[in-house]
């Protein structure tokens, strides 16, 4: 079985920033989606959020992150997806996520990967696993972070894949 991955597109945000990050019409082509984030934000390092459909409801999820010396665990029931680097560093933070089934009709789940880029001497490292308690298929999504905007280029990439 042959996996391919096509780029279905890229967003990269221009001078001034952006509250968020937005697909807005997703294909329903193809079986599962991976999101590509390489994001910072205009002031602190902060949290990603997403959005499904428009929604940020029926959210639920469990997340790990360690700082290279200590590590945290907990759960949540919001659109939460990693962290993103702060303007401070001169590095993004880079987060990926996958999507399996987007377009089936049984509750989505989700997994990430996440890490800030900072050149200080702490940077954390996030991995969430998720779940959208909704049957309808993923047609948008959108990323943004708990504060600020996202900083002049960010960028994210939303690739459609495929098992032939």
């Amino acid at each position: 079985m042959a996996v391919t991955y096509k780029l279905i597109e890229t967003i990269t945000v221009g001078s001034g920033g952006a509250a968020s990050i937005a697909f807005t019409s997703i294909p329903q082509t193809y079986t599962d989606l991976l999101i590509v984030l390489s994001v910072q934000n205009t002031a602190g390092a902060v949290d990603i959020f997403g959005k499904f459909n428009t929604l940020t409801t029926g959210f639920t999820n469990r997340y790990i992150y360690g700082d290279g010396s200590s590590a945290v665990s907990g759960s949540g029931s919001i659109g939460y997806f990693g962290a993103a680097s702060s303007s401070s560093s001169t590095t993004f933070g880079n987060t990926a996520i996958y999507i399996p089934n987007y377009a089936g009709s049984t509750n989505k789940s989700f997994s990430s990967d996440s890490v800030t880029e900072n050149n200080i001497t702490l940077a954390y490292s996030f991995f969430v696993a998720g779940l959208w308690s909704n049957t309808s298929a993923i047609t948008s999504i959108e990323f943004y972070p708990n504060a600020y905007l996202w900083s002049q280029y960010s960028s994210a990439s939303l690739y459609g894949i495929n098992n032939s």
